[in-house]
């Protein structure tokens, strides 16, 4: 506890991790000393202390080093055979994907490092433009697999460290072919594996000798559209159970595991999803859910034998609640957040709730947020082909229920997340409650097929036909409501959305011409084929395979039925949802002599937020266009 790893002089790789250099700090003295001096400057990724406190492990320049706490003397486990081999860290496909960035495992007894190899030399290399920061343009080389093409060759070693020596975990079938997506070490010679098919349906879980790499199964999760990785693996007994969470009885379940014979018992029986596993006690365990409000989350608590839940959060913490919960699961840090209000942080006793200590209450946000014009919401549901789907509304400011309004609707989308939660999003209420002091009424509805506690039919009925299920509900959810509420002009409908809501705005105004007049479309994709391997592949299986459901799903193709106003904002630097499609898009358009309005950030990645003043340019730019195309206002 008296040495401590200080990280500095960060550089951004790719969207979610950074390079940079580390110090060693000694809290009892205060001195520092550079890790990895040797190595050039801000190349270091994923220090970190060896389980008995003696060696320090990282990546350099897509190779694994340790060096020793005492001495200072470093030593390199690995050696890329060629530029195009990556030990110790992803690919931009898994860390964007898998959320899989550090890549080296140590093991219990400090005697082992598990690590990844990714061999990218068969993936094709995406270029991008950069035309603003030197006199002549410069290339963004990177390896990225798009949809039904060929991935990196991946493989795990396991390194002895006292005779340098790599032992390769055997796994059948095509490297290429398969994702090992999760490794962790289960004791000092086993080491637990997470391999999943190409389309993402069958999750392996192996466990691997250290010494000799051999692997067994030791049970698989399997589901006729996809599956995700369990990341709340939490051991207990001593190693001879695991949790484990799978959707296999139609709800998202946690199940206790037996170490050796990979035997599964339910131990959250119930027509209820369990959204995240916390802890894990002697007699129980802690997770978030809401049986009754997919809008909401509450901590719950049940028997670790079995049983009824029980709600922990009281009733007075109403919307959006979140916990960091001690190792003994007696304390925790409970944040609170609600449609529109900020959140609250205090300190609890488990499991009475007990506030312990109040952190912070956002008094100032709070008081700013009251001073502003009072504007009304609401959460409801509306009907749509046999299926009640959630929403809210935000009202204009001096709303008068016998004028008409015209109406924005926010959306996103896809299986990847939901926007309709009473939780605080502070970046887009605020913005969307702009556009209500401005005569908007504001919506947002979760189609189906979002990531919401609805049961696994619910997320998954969107099964290969993205961008289509979704836009067919997003449009007859907007003709429902306009037709129950008098005060919403059915005249008047604009979209936004960005990323896949950006995708989703693109299928909306193309496909429903007749209710969408304008739509302002934010790093889009609007040519599924385009995006990347994981995710595309994940809920959409591949285009070799499902090509009409990729021509069906993509927006591009329907562009020629385009009637209303049009805005496409991307940044020319995206690396996640590349400006190519957005080109491709603006081919078609102007092909079928459609006009629009397109405005690119130069430079800018996904996020648009590089550069000075770039985040108020685009919320003015993105106001300015619904204001002149969809005029605001009572009728």
């Amino acid at each position: 506890r008296t040495l401590a790893l200080v990280f500095t002089n960060t550089r951004k790789v790719w969207r979610h991790h950074s390079r940079g250099d580390y110090w060693l700090l000694n809290r009892t003295n205060g001195t520092l000393r550079q890790v990895g001096k040797d190595r050039p400057p801000t190349t270091l990724m994923f220090a970190k202390f060896s389980p008995d406190a003696k060696q320090i492990a990282y990546v350099s320049e897509g190779d694994v080093y340790i060096e020793s706490i005492q001495t200072g003397e470093t030593r390199k486990l690995t050696e890329k055979s060629s530029p195009e081999i990556i030990n110790g860290t992803s690919d931009w496909v898994y860390e964007e994907e898998f959320d899989l960035k550090d890549c080296i495992r140590w093991s219990p007894d400090s005697q082992r490092i598990a690590f990844w190899e990714f061999d990218t030399s068969e993936v094709q290399e995406f270029i991008m433009i950069n035309n603003t920061d030197t006199l002549y343009p410069t290339l963004k080389k990177f390896k990225h697999t798009k949809a039904g093409q060929t991935n990196s060759a991946v493989r795990v070693g396991i390194i002895k460290l006292s005779d340098n020596s790599t032992t390769w975990v055997k796994v059948d079938g095509d490297p290429r072919e398969n994702y090992i997506a999760r490794a962790r070490w289960m004791n000092p010679e086993q080491l637990m594996l997470q391999r999943l098919n190409r389309d993402q349906n069958r999750n392996s879980v192996l466990v691997a000798d250290a010494e000799s790499g051999s692997t067994k199964e030791l049970f698989a999760d399997t589901d006729a559209a996809w599956l995700e990785t369990c990341d709340t693996i939490i051991e207990f007994k001593n190693g001879k159970k695991f949790t484990w969470i799978s959707e296999q009885d139609g709800w998202r379940h946690v199940y206790l595991v037996d170490s050796t014979t990979g035997q599964m018992n339910l131990i959250t029986p119930g027509n209820y999803d369990v959204m995240d596993l916390l802890r894990v006690t002697t007699d129980s365990i802690y997770f978030i859910a809401s049986p009754e409000k997919p809008t909401d989350r509450y901590l719950y608590r049940a028997p670790i034998s079995g049983g009824q839940a029980h709600r922990i959060t009281p009733a007075n913490f109403k919307g959006w609640n979140s916990y960091s919960i001690s190792a003994d699961g007696t304390m925790a840090v409970h944040t609170n957040s609600n449609f529109g209000v900020p959140p609250s942080v205090q300190m609890v006793k488990l499991p009475t709730h007990e506030t312990h200590r109040v952190i912070t209450r956002n008094e100032k946000v709070t008081a700013a947020l009251a001073a502003l014009p009072p504007i009304q919401s609401s959460f409801l549901r509306v009907n749509v082909q046999n299926e009640k789907l959630d929403l809210w509304i935000m009202k204009p400011t001096n709303f008068d229920a016998s004028r008409k309004y015209p109406v924005i609707s926010f959306v996103y989308g896809e299986p990847w997340g939901t926007t309709v939660t009473r939780s605080w999003d502070a970046r887009n209420y605020l913005w969307h409650r702009l556009l209500c002091e401005k005569g908007y009424v504001v919506c947002s509805i979760d189609n189906r097929g979002t990531k919401v506690p609805r049961g696994r039919d619910f997320r998954k009925s969107i099964y290969k036909q993205i961008g289509i299920l979704a836009a067919a509900d997003q449009a007859s959810a907007i003709k429902s409501l306009t037709k129950h509420f008098s005060w919403m002009d059915a005249d008047r409908v604009g979209i936004w959305g960005w990323s896949g809501g950006g995708s989703m705005t693109l299928n909306a105004m193309f496909k429903y011409p007749e209710i969408y007049k304008t739509g302002i479309s934010v790093a889009p994709v609007p040519d599924q084929r385009y995006y990347d391997s994981i995710y595309q592949e994940r809920y959409m299986s591949t285009p070799q395979k499902n090509p009409e459901g990729y021509k069906n799903g993509s927006p591009i193709n329907f562009a020629k039925n385009l009637k209303g106003n049009l805005m496409v904002i991307h940044g020319t630097g995206d690396d996640n949802c590349h400006y190519q499609t957005v080109e491709l898009l603006i081919n078609e358009l102007v092909k079928h002599d459609k006009q629009f309005t397109m405005f690119a950030y130069p430079n800018r990645s996904h996020s648009i937020n590089e550069g000075e003043n770039t985040s108020v340019h685009l919320r003015k730019m993105m106001t300015n266009y619904f204001l002149k195309n969809l005029p605001p206002g009572p009728r």
